[in-house]
């Protein structure tokens, strides 16, 4: 085991992070955490791989968390590479997850700005009897985030 290992935060590469970053805040109320970051050169270069990397970004504190907490950290990349369209059943990263009160009034608000639908407002009950009302939404860059209110 890493000795001292603790959860730090999520990336998320944006098309325009301060569209995204807005959205975060205004749905999820999720709060800037200063500076802004821009950064290129040789460093950024050589830690990411990318010849000519820059990226410009911010990292958002996660409702219910502290000051200590984890963040979401949206940058965009010049360059920044296509990719297909997230789905909730590639391997890899799939969705972030925000237990809400009520994933109903949840879905209605990303929807109202600009998310999109992915499926229908499920129940499950688990192997232990626990029931979740769930489902899945995206972002307004097509990012797949999970609603869910356990009972």
């Amino acid at each position: 085991m890493i000795e001292g290992a603790r959860y730090a935060h999520t990336n998320i590469v944006a098309r325009d992070w301060r569209a995204l970053a807005g959205f975060y805040e205004a749905v999820f109320g999720c709060v800037p955490v200063p500076p802004e970051r821009d950064y290129a050169g040789p460093v950024l270069e050589a830690g990411t791989g990318v010849a000519g990397a820059a990226l410009a970004g911010v990292h958002l504190r996660l409702p219910g968390y502290g000051p200590g907490g984890p963040t979401l950290e949206i940058y965009a990349y010049s360059p920044c590479a296509d990719g297909p369209p997230a789905a909730v059943n590639r391997p890899g990263l799939a969705h972030l997850a925000f237990e809400v009160a009520s994933v109903e009034d949840a879905r209605h608000e990303v929807l109202a700005a600009g998310g999109g639908s992915v499926g229908e407002v499920v129940m499950l009950t688990t192997s232990v009897g626990t029931q979740v009302t769930w489902c899945y939404v995206t972002d307004p860059e097509g990012n797949i985030i999970e609603l869910q209110t356990w009972q």
